[in-house]
């Protein structure tokens, strides 16, 4: 098995903790974590890849066990967190990488594919949206009028996202055997979610999210003209990005690989070796 280290960088004035195996001398994966999680959500992946690969997956600022200044010290937005995640890159000196990302690693991958394309050389995108196709309705409505207006009932209306029942349903909706899915999860991010100030934090991500949407004109662009290689690994009961998102790929990369696996919206949880052999396959015609 091979080892995974657990270390910490100085970007910046802050720490980001980061979990990293695999030689250096290997093309490198890039792993992008979602809300509410961290690089916990790649535990088991990193292992089954970094025989073959350099593996990388930090912790977002806010995040995980990365450091999670309060808003008054740092400007949480989606273009800050890439920043950010571009500066880890700088400091441990990757330059070119294959990126997988999940949720809100979409529009920070997103943002890194833009500032540079040349350094991206492939896309696995779980659960990672790009299009407005993929949004549920019924989960965004309320994220989108909060951020037309931040006033406190639409507040109290995505509070409840940071609720463990919430974090719970995250996991468990769209799997087709829960007992699959360890408890360790939704307690885990929950309780770093109650760090001190750290509820402000998700909401002022909450209500920046809109500019992921503004964005994706010139993602959708950028897929066109590059014609990157892009494997989408997508829970088909997806109630948060459902897989509607996962096909519109198609309109802009006709040669992207999509497959809709019978899992939810954290499908590593449920299909790790599925998820795993699709990855490796993949990797293994378009990582340099």
């Amino acid at each position: 098995m091979p080892e995974v280290r657990h270390l910490t960088a100085s970007v910046g004035d802050h720490q980001v903790f980061y979990r990293e195996a695999g030689s250096p001398e290997r093309p490198t994966v890039l792993l992008l974590h979602g809300y509410p999680t961290s690089s916990h959500m790649f535990r088991e992946l990193i292992p089954a890849l970094a025989d073959r690969y350099h593996v990388l997956a930090p912790d977002h600022l806010g995040f995980g066990l990365s450091d999670a200044p309060a808003v008054e010290d740092f400007d949480y937005t989606f273009d800050a967190l890439a920043t950010t995640t571009e500066g880890l890159l700088d400091e441990l000196g990757v330059r070119d990488f294959a990126m997988y990302v999940q949720d809100y690693g979409a529009p920070i991958g997103w943002r890194l594919a833009l500032r540079r394309p040349e350094r991206i050389t492939a896309i696995i995108s779980q659960s990672g949206n790009a299009y407005e196709a993929g949004f549920v309705p019924s989960f965004w409505a309320p994220i989108w009028d909060y951020a037309a207006d931040p006033g406190p009932e639409n507040e109290a209306a995505v509070r409840g996202a940071l609720e463990l029942e919430a974090i719970r349903w995250q996991y468990l909706h769209g799997v087709p055997d829960p007992s699959l899915v360890s408890p360790d999860t939704w307690w885990h991010d929950h309780a770093l979610l109650q760090r001190p100030g750290n509820d402000a934090v998700q909401l002022r991500l909450f209500r920046d999210y809109v500019s992921n949407v503004e964005l994706y004109p010139a993602v959708q662009e950028h897929f066109r003209r590059s014609q990157v290689p892009l494997l989408a690994l997508w829970g088909a009961n997806d109630e948060i990005f459902g897989p509607d998102g996962a096909r519109a790929f198609a309109d802009d990369l006709p040669d992207a690989e999509i497959h809709l696996l019978d899992a939810g919206h954290f499908a590593l949880e449920s299909d790790l070796d599925t998820i795993a052999a699709h990855l490796r396959d993949f990797l293994s015609r378009t990582a340099r």
